[in-house]
């Protein structure tokens, strides 16, 4: 077995009613950024209104930053670092899905720090630390809350870049199911699958260690089992809980392993093409990339298909790895995603060619982590064989 280095400093309330918590337990600051996104979930649901209101309850004061987009862009993290020093907020708290958290870690560290938040994602500039973050989230999808990674697209060269160091471990943060019960079905299914697939890239990266496999086969066995309920009944309390937890896990994951290069190909499109959801993205390209791989890893591959409940007896040798591409198939059907199409959101064709390049430039060092290199016309091949 080969050394390994285990770190996840983030203290977790996870449970249906746990928000609550926040009104009591002891909170990095005395004024928060509370990021949400442009929309009209967070005030409408009430959800903010009550974490203000609990901040309160806690001494705490707070600030309003509600310009997030998704596919978040430096632009919108470079205003709010700014609105954070203008209102004197001392940390930041991230509410919604992995738009807002992953924007609040963003922030967090351009507010602390000088210069433009591109100067450390791509300028090799080293943070000198970063403001507390809080997470809570309300969607099951990027297990932002359990990572320090941060994805955020620069405005005008359509890179969209993971970055993450230490810092930028949230402090706490709070897995609420009840705060998923109004997540719409394809949304449901959109994030849910994200969060499978942090657990299977980071299952076959050649950085998994022994716990990450763990987390990794657990989340990617509850997903199997929970997803499809809570996409066919969103009040399904016990399924909402399965999948937050798979979620959570598949955050510590990302934490104790990385994602492959499936996530680069998935931020090129999503980078070019921002109104493209991330996890949409990642289901339409992952039968064809994961038929790639199968026989390249082929005991990783047997290992997942037989996790999620595949059957491999009477089975030739060499058709087993191939098994685990048929169960996601039968997954997604299973939740109604199995016929998304890349052409509904702009993608064509002559697009290919850049894409590599993006997914390369962006993100190149994912390719160093998978089971085998990826060819450019390997890339190619994937997209055209996932195309509709």
């Amino acid at each position: 077995m080969k050394p390994f280095v285990n770190f996840i400093p983030t203290k977790l309330y996870f449970g249906a009613g746990q928000l609550g918590m926040l009104g009591t337990i002891p909170l990095p600051g005395k004024k928060a950024l509370i990021v949400i996104t442009s929309g009209k979930s967070m005030r409408s649901s009430g959800t903010l209104d009550r974490v203000e209101k609990l901040l309160a309850h806690n001494n705490v004061g707070c600030a309003v930053y509600d310009k997030v987009q998704a596919n978040p862009t430096r632009e919108q993290v470079m205003e709010g670092a700014a609105f954070a020093r203008r209102e004197e907020c001392d940390f930041v708290l991230g509410l919604g899905g992995g738009s807002p958290i992953d924007s609040a870690k963003a922030i967090a560290l351009a507010a602390a720090n000088e210069g433009d938040y591109w100067d450390y994602v791509e300028g090799g500039k080293k943070p000198a630390g970063a403001l507390p973050v809080i997470a809570i989230t309300t969607t099951a999808g990027t297990g932002t809350e359990a990572d320090p990674w941060t994805v955020i697209t620069h405005d005008e060269t359509r890179h969209k870049v993971g970055f993450g160091c230490d810092e930028l471990f949230p402090v706490l943060s709070v897995v609420d199911p009840e705060l998923m019960l109004s997540v719409p079905p394809q949304l449901t299914a959109f994030q849910g699958f994200d969060a499978f697939f942090h657990a299977s890239e980071g299952y076959l990266a050649s950085v998994a260690t022994p716990v990450s496999d763990a987390l990794a086969l657990q989340s990617m066995r509850l997903l199997s089992i929970y997803l499809p309920r809570a996409v066919a009944d969103g009040s399904d309390l016990e399924a909402r809980t399965n999948v937050a937890l798979a979620n959570t896990l598949s955050g510590m994951v990302e934490s104790t392993s990385c994602c492959i290069s499936e996530h680069s190909l998935e931020h090129a499109m999503s980078g070019l093409y921002p109104d493209l959801p991330h996890g949409a993205g990642l289901i339409m390209i992952s039968l064809a990339y994961y038929r790639h791989f199968a026989p390249l890893a082929p005991a990783r591959f047997i290992e997942m298909a037989r996790n999620i409940g595949a059957d491999l007896s009477c089975m030739r040798e060499e058709d087993k790895p191939y098994v685990f591409v048929e169960s996601l198939r039968e997954l997604q059907h299973a939740c109604g995603v199995d016929n998304l199409k890349m052409s509904d959101y702009g993608i064509r064709r002559e697009d290919f060619p850049r894409l590599v390049q993006l997914a390369r430039n962006a993100m190149g060092g994912l390719f160093g982590l998978d089971p085998a290199p990826l060819t450019d016309a390997d890339i190619i091949r994937i997209f055209e064989e996932s195309y509709k």
